[in-house]
């Protein structure tokens, strides 16, 4: 009995700091979790003053989705103790060690319910730093519950209790926290992200055989590749979780529990939000990412395109329109009719005509196109004439020789 009012039933688990079971509350006849300082920290004030700031820390936190803390108390004996909500859940790593990996559904599912419990706790200035498989419970509704807020990161370094609880830390320890730098609610989404990658593949991101082995991988190594057979958008959400810049990250757990949700349809947040918007990204079911105004940008470039295309075409039309006229010479290599091409090019004269055509100052093709001629003007005319055309020949010399300029001036 503690505090003449709750009675110890049943141990449930034992933390760096701290034993847990399930007790009975006899004043209001209901199901409570006690947790209990150990007997080997309670003469440590600096246990004592921390385990009774927690007390307070979580019980203004006031979110379904963090234990709820109902009392606390001291026993003539000198126990230490918090009286929390009864969690009816099983630990996230005991899940995870009896089926081996999670399906993607219900691993983005946890994801976003201890994002939101870590963005209750740090909109008041709370940071976890010990975000695990083991701190989740999940009932059997899939409902989560985020645990043990703060109470492990005290464990002192020398006691054998401390070694396994930095082990589990390890695990999930951001890059900053590694080296020591200074944490912010970054560090806890890092931590999330980890714990989404063991889901996803059934091991951590790093092991090793010692807690610092472990920290100096998370600090300096990159995470094995997440397996290809995994939906983009939740590798995507992993990656971005586990960056090592917090920068890079999801700018608040808020963030990555859209993240999450939204990673069922494929898509992400690109960059952190500003101010009331954020950029989205598509994530193709290959893997690829591109920005959502890519297919904008690609299809004003294609319109650009094929009015480009539609212009040549235009352009060519009308070119070879243009060379259709009577007045353009024919090439070396085509039979050139003796009764137009001898005219309006200025070729040589033949069968029909001797006499050179007077030129005007509106006709262009003598002078531009006399050099591409056959033939120079004095050579004679081939003993060998082509064969006729169809049509009656061109008049005599004595026509006027305006007609083969119309065309030319036009």
């Amino acid at each position: 009995m503690l505090g003449d009012r709750y009675r110890l039933d049943e141990f449930v688990a034992s933390g760096g700091m701290g034993q847990v079971f399930r007790a009975t509350d006899l004043t209001l006849h209901r199901t409570v979790a006690v947790k209990v300082l150990l007997p080997g920290h309670m003469s440590n004030t600096e246990f004592g003053t921390r385990f009774r700031a927690e007390a307070r820390i979580v019980a203004s936190i006031g979110h379904p989705g963090v234990v709820g803390v109902y009392d606390y108390g001291e026993s003539p004996e000198g126990t230490l103790y918090l009286v929390m909500a009864f969690v009816d859940g099983k630990p996230l790593g005991e899940r995870i060690n009896r089926e081996g990996t999670l399906p993607v559904g219900d691993t983005l599912d946890i994801v976003a319910q201890a994002a939101d419990a870590l963005q209750a706790a740090h909109s008041r200035g709370i940071i976890h730093r010990d975000v695990k498989p083991n701190n989740l419970l999940v009932n059997e509704n899939g409902g989560v519950t985020l645990v043990d807020f703060g109470v492990a990161r005290s464990e002192s370094v020398t006691s054998v209790t401390k070694v396994s609880a930095i082990i589990g830390t390890a695990l999930y320890m951001s890059p900053e926290q590694a080296s020591g730098k200074p944490i912010s609610p970054s560090t806890d989404i890092y931590a999330l992200g980890a714990v989404a990658y063991h889901c996803l593949t059934g091991s951590p991101p790093f092991t090793g055989s010692s807690p610092l082995e472990i920290a100096i991988k998370h600090l300096q190594d990159e995470p094995p590749p997440l397996p290809e057979s995994l939906p983009a958008a939740a590798r995507a959400v992993v990656e971005r979780a586990m960056a090592k810049d917090p920068d890079d990250r999801f700018p608040t757990a808020a963030a990555l529990a859209q993240a999450a949700r939204e990673a069922k349809e494929g898509t992400v947040p690109l960059r952190p939000a500003v101010g009331d918007t954020a950029e989205f990204e598509t994530v193709d079911d290959d893997g690829g990412r591109r920005p959502a105004w890519v297919p904008v940008a690609a299809g004003l470039a294609l319109a650009a395109l094929a009015a480009g295309v539609v212009l040549a075409v235009w352009a060519l039309s009308r070119e070879a329109l243009q060379g259709a006229d009577p007045g353009t010479p024919p090439t070396s290599s085509a039979a050139p009719s003796p009764a137009v091409t001898s005219k309006a090019a200025g070729g040589p004269p033949t069968a029909e005509t001797t006499e050179p055509t007077a030129p005007t100052s509106t006709s262009v093709a003598p002078s531009s196109l006399a050099p591409s001629s056959p033939a120079p003007q004095t050579e004679p005319p081939k003993s060998s004439e082509p064969p006729a055309p169809s049509t009656p020949p061109a008049q005599p010399s004595s026509q006027p020789p305006a007609s083969p300029d119309a065309t030319p001036t036009q």
